[in-house]
């Protein structure tokens, strides 16, 4: 499931899992496409902020803003494209 298991610390899918829980307690007020987005929308907010860290000014990061967006899409599309892929393998046990 998602990248290589034996490759990545335990302590990585607790955090995920973790926001996963929030996002599904969510749905119980919110449509699953709302939830979505939002989820979304928190993972770029938190990621602009991750990468502003690195830089000591906005103009010195602004030189920077297409390669940052495109490191970000990229870790998205394979870590999407895996869940996808996970999700297709055992649909019958995850999608009930």
């Amino acid at each position: 499931m998602g990248m290589k298991s034996q490759e990545v610390p335990s302590e990585f899918y607790d955090r995920s899992d973790a926001i996963i829980e929030l996002a599904n307690a969510q749905l119980n007020d919110e449509s699953r496409g709302k939830v979505s987005a939002s989820t979304l929308y928190a993972a770029a907010r938190f990621n602009a902020f991750t990468s502003a860290a690195n830089y000591s000014s906005g103009e010195e990061m602004t030189k920077d803003l297409a390669e940052i967006v495109d490191y970000f899409v990229e870790q998205y599309r394979k870590m999407l494209k895996e869940n996808l892929e996970d999700y297709a393998e055992k649909f019958s046990e995850y999608v009930r």
